[in-house]
């Protein structure tokens, strides 16, 4: 579980197919101080298990079933990368429950630059659309941020400068795509109203 709380952006050092996957190679600095063998990390907000750890690197594996439902397979060697480590159960939660199960994704329409800030309008498949909710939460490339508007099948955030400076949302544009996971708290709750019709 994570917090969407980006601790550092990351860069792909390599992507080596395996099979119909890939296994990733990221170099990093800070979330590499305490990982293990074995441990979950968040990579744009897709949970993935490191199965090797250099000194400023890290390994991950990722499978069909992820390249399907993220942008991971997009990733050319040098690209970056948002990270975060799992969560610990006595640290604060800043951002939101988050899984790493990414949703589904979706496609930036318009970055536009206002004041002091950036509000970026994203298009998603319509059916995600009873996920959300205006000023709700939701994961964007694991960044945890607040749903500005909300359409059909376009939502917008407002992006302030420290999560525009420490997140990969600088090198977006219009067209590229984005790893979504909608709220888990709205999953449930559409889970239990529908076992109470049956």
């Amino acid at each position: 579980m994570f917090t969407g709380i980006v601790e550092e952006t990351g860069i792909l050092k390599n992507k080596i197919p395996e099979g119909n996957g890939y296994q990733l190679i990221v170099s990093a600095q800070k979330v590499v101080e305490d990982l293990s063998i074995g441990a979950s990390i968040s990579v744009n907000g897709a949970c993935l298990t490191v199965v090797k750890k250099g000194k400023n690197s890290f390994y991950v594996d990722t499978i069909e079933e992820t390249l399907k439902k993220t942008n991971l397979g997009e990733l050319k060697i040098g690209s970056k990368v948002n990270l975060e480590r799992s969560l610990k159960i006595d640290a604060r939660l800043g951002g939101h429950f988050v899984l790493g199960h990414v949703d589904t994704v979706g496609k930036i329409v318009e970055v536009k630059e206002l004041s002091n800030s950036h509000f970026i309008t994203i298009s998603f498949p319509e059916k995600f659309k009873k996920y959300l909710i205006y000023v709700g939460s939701i994961a964007i490339d694991g960044v945890s941020m607040t749903v500005a508007e909300l359409n059909k099948n376009t939502f917008s955030v407002g992006v302030i400068p420290h999560t525009w400076e420490e997140t990969i949302f600088s090198t977006k544009g219009a067209g590229d795509s984005v790893n979504l996971e909608f709220d888990v708290l709205g999953k449930y709750v559409e889970k239990i109203m529908n076992d109470k019709g049956n």
